[in-house]
């Protein structure tokens, strides 16, 4: 439903658009007036006020009207139900009836289940009825005072203006708010896990086996559980893999990535720029779980029979492979933006190195390496944040074991891995296995804020200015 309401405002707004923009004509030349604006402010006037109070009705819908539902389904199961019911059982009886209206529901039908499911269809077709009428009729009446304020010949651009300001601050708010969100969501959750875990445990433990830690209390513990426990979150083998694969893979992407850019940015002609530019950037484009298949498949058999061949043990699933792999999925964003900043230095600073005798190579290293530092640096520093996140080709060709080790021809695992295989499946929120997982998704935040901070401390330190 909330597909073709929208589909519909965007065939209204598009209407709106052109209906504005020929009114305030039509309107000026009647009168034989000026407009205050151009015409198409008027069209954006008429579009914004057809568009944005609807989809104001369908947001705010579509937030409330599950939770009000819920609330009259479950009202109803407690009056109707001659015990009290807890709130968990009314969860699940109450996903059982949305289950069943929709036709999923495998279990065992009751007259409860089918009662409940009836009142929710009707609910349903009469909230979505409810919605449509509200959002039409918004549309209408909106249209209809934006019509007349056109006919006004209103300041349309100040209104524009205005609206489109009011977005991009909401815009910003929004991206601001979701990011205090996830700090204190992860914030919290890591705080309840720290009063289960000693931090020092965590942060510099061995071993990491977090399926051994099914302990109900973590106040009252026989000696084997405190044991089990404290072995059992070690995260300092995580660490290590990931700093170890992302090393790897930098290896791979910044020398070939910096010296492509290089040579696309001062070598290259203009025709092996065209093509060799969009060739190069189409590996960031490739699907990482297509990259995981490769190495897994790939790669990583390779190494294993080349090791075979010459007496060593390779593992199948290795940090080479993985961080191989992984390499050349990062180059083009070292490439591509190194480029970018290369050939945004003047061209003044290559004539004068120029005039002064110095040669090619001599100028890209003496002059436009350093006035490019920052950009490089921030390039580097992009690369190393997708190498550090990257999930699907270390679950896929890295293994899954935490294993300590700086052989690249072993097995290995990051952070981003094990968090995925800790939230994998029903989770119980409340067990210091899933709380782990936060745990390590905040040390990641605070490792990629700290490289962050050290980033910007070399750029400020060895950039190069110029007037």
């Amino acid at each position: 439903m909330n597909s073709l309401l929208i589909l519909a405002l965007i065939l209204f707004g598009f209407t709106s658009f052109y209906f504005g923009k020929s009114r305030i004509k039509k309107v000026t030349e009647k009168g034989d007036l000026r407009p205050k604006a151009l015409p198409h402010f008027y069209g954006y006037y008429q579009a914004l006020w057809c568009a944005l109070p609807a989809f104001l009705i369908i947001a705010i819908w579509t937030v409330f009207e599950p939770i009000i539902l819920k609330n009259l389904i479950e009202n109803k199961i407690q009056i109707s139900s001659l015990n009290e019911i807890s709130q968990d059982e009314l969860n699940l009886i109450y996903s059982q009836i949305i289950s069943f209206s929709q036709g999923n529901f495998s279990g065992q039908v009751t007259k409860g289940i089918e009662a409940g499911a009836i009142t929710y269809k009707n609910l349903l077709s009469i909230s979505q009825g409810a919605k449509v009428s509200l959002f039409f009729c918004t549309i209408i009446a909106a249209s209809l005072f934006a019509f007349r304020q056109i006919n006004k010949n209103v300041h349309a651009r100040e209104g524009v203006e205005k609206t489109l300001t009011i977005i991009l601050f909401l815009s910003s708010v929004a991206a601001i708010l979701t990011t205090i969100g996830i700090i204190f969501s992860l914030l919290f959750e890591t705080i309840q896990f720290f009063t289960k875990i000693n931090p020092l445990d965590f942060f510099f433990g061995l071993g990491w086996s977090p399926q051994k830690a099914f302990i109900s209390d973590p106040t009252n513990l026989t000696p084997q559980e405190a044991k089990d426990l404290k072995e059992a979150f070690g995260a300092v083998p995580l660490f290590a893999g990931t700093a170890f694969i992302a090393f790897i893979a930098m290896c791979v992407a910044v020398p070939i990535g910096l010296y492509s850019g290089i040579y696309l940015a001062e070598y290259a002609t203009s025709k092996q720029r065209k093509w060799g530019k969009p060739i190069i950037e189409i590996l960031a484009g490739v699907p990482t779980v297509v990259y995981g298949f490769f190495a897994a498949l790939t790669v990583g058999p390779f190494f294993r029979v080349i090791g075979d061949s010459i007496g060593l043990e390779v593992s199948s699933e290795s940090a080479l492979a993985a961080g191989l792999v992984m390499g050349v999925m990062i180059i083009p964003f070292v490439s591509s933006l190194s480029d970018d900043v290369i050939n945004a230095v003047p061209q003044s600073l290559r004539e004068g190195s120029y005039a002064m005798g110095a040669t090619k190579s001599e100028t890209i290293k003496k002059v436009i390496f350093p006035a490019a530092l920052p950009g490089i640096v921030g390039s580097i520093l992009l690369a190393v944040s997708r190498a550090i996140g990257e999930t699907m080709i270390v679950v896929m060709a890295a293994g899954l074991a935490a294993n300590l080790t700086i052989n690249p021809l072993e097995a290995t695992t990051t952070i981003t891995t094990q968090i995925v295989m800790i939230l994998v499946g029903d989770q119980e929120f409340t067990s210091a296995k899933t709380q782990s997982a936060f745990a390590l998704g905040l040390t990641l935040f605070v490792l990629t804020l700290i490289l962050n901070f050290i980033a910007l401390r070399i750029v400020k330190k060895y950039r190069e200015k110029y007037d």
